[in-house]
């Protein structure tokens, strides 16, 4: 069956034409921190210069309670993951410690958590961080804010540890939001 030209048929083409003609001139939409709690939410005055999701591992490692030197608890140990653009090329790395983001174009930088709130069950908990200066000219020259959101996993394994030294691998993902100044 062939559909022949109709004037309905051609205002429809037409319409859509400007419709995907609107959305490429039209801005991206801007990063929504709505949906996040008040304390790891950026200050106003910035805009988001970077999106990435991180996937990888969180260790963790046994070592002696703080307040019981002779009993053992999981303690956070490090992150090793890859950072992802949305359309899923890779464009950096994260790892620690310290907690460091560096890119593919060799900048990079550490931070310093400014505050931390709940996720959700089973992940880790929302962060925000002050960062330090980058290293190196690149996508992170600039940054003032890092943001995790989008949390699944990552927490502590929920066997118990039973000898000092001993470590588990856990695997997450994060999309890690980074800001710069307006």
């Amino acid at each position: 069956m062939t559909t022949r030209p109709t004037p309905a048929n051609g205002l429809f083409a037409a319409a859509l034409l400007a419709a995907c003609g609107l959305m490429q001139a039209s801005p991206a939409m801007a990063y929504s921190q709505d949906a996040l709690p008040a304390p790891v939410q950026v200050p106003a005055g910035h805009k988001v210069a970077w999106e990435t999701v991180g996937t990888g591992e969180i260790t963790y490692e046994c070592r002696a309670k703080a307040d019981a030197k002779d009993q053992v608890e999981w303690v956070f140990a490090g992150p090793k993951a890859v950072l992802k653009d949305r359309q899923g090329k890779q464009v950096g790395t994260y790892y620690g410690p310290p907690a460091t983001w560096e890119a593919a174009d060799g900048s990079k930088l550490t931070g310093t958590q400014v505050a931390v709130a709940p996720s959700g069950t089973g992940n880790l908990p929302y962060q925000l961080v002050k960062a330090n200066p980058a290293v190196g000219a690149g996508a992170l020259t600039g940054v003032a804010y890092i943001q995790r959101t989008a949390l699944k996993g990552g927490v502590a394994p929920q066997t118990a540890c039973t000898t000092a030294g001993q470590r588990s691998q856990v695997s997450y993902e994060a999309d890690y939001i980074f800001w710069k100044a307006d």
